[in-house]
């Protein structure tokens, strides 16, 4: 699906006689948005949710550069579609993609350093392969023993508790509270961990 930024670039001979560019119209855009606290912005093709500008500004936006990279194809994509649940209110389906980007975003940094790891590896598995790894370094661990303790307890449990196993007789219902923290809390581990990739020799 072409975007509409993509399709004004490769359109753009009808478009000759316009004030902004595709880039100027959207910046444009969002400080309206912003401007009357509509509570949206335009970002990697699709309108997202933002609920909190900081936020976005200082994670999740980074976190979406990261990912842009092509060895992240499949957590962009899965962290993409975590936000289009989360703008449609389809909050267990957000867990569900929130998950998948986690895993994907570390499973193509062990791809991408030859670190061995089983296709169907867990959370926890993973985890567990970025420590052995270093990709923290052992000098910083014990500072990172709540860091840890929020990436096992984070997502993963979040997700597995309330959407990702049997519900039995009664529905689960995923609050937004709960979908907006999984999402926001799923940008900072990838930036934290894309980061620490980029940076490790």
């Amino acid at each position: 699906m072409v975007s509409a930024h993509d399709h004004l670039l490769q359109e753009k001979y009808r478009y000759e006689n316009r004030k902004l560019s595709p880039d100027e119209a959207i910046a444009e855009l969002n400080h309206r948005f912003r401007e009357h606290g509509v509570g949206y912005q335009y970002e990697s093709g699709m309108m997202m949710r933002v609920d909190s500008q900081i936020i976005h500004e200082e994670i999740v936006r980074p976190a979406l550069s990261m990912l842009f990279d092509p060895m992240y194809e499949d957590a962009n994509a899965e962290f993409l579609s975590a936000h289009e649940h989360y703008r449609t209110k389809k909050y267990k389906e957000c867990l569900n993609d929130c998950l998948k980007a986690f895993e994907s975003t570390i499973k193509a940094i062990c791809t991408q350093r030859g670190w061995e790891f089983n296709v169907g590896d867990t959370a926890k598995r993973l985890i567990d392969i970025v420590f052995e790894r270093k990709l923290i370094p052992s000098f910083m661990q014990a500072h990172f023993t709540a860091l840890r303790s929020t990436l096992e307890a984070g997502v993963p449990t979040v997700r597995n508790r309330l959407s990702g196993h049997g519900q039995g007789t009664e529905e689960a219902t995923v609050p937004e509270s709960v979908a907006a923290y999984a999402l926001h809390l799923t940008a900072s581990n990838v930036l934290l961990l894309t980061r620490a990739s980029a940076e490790m020799r």
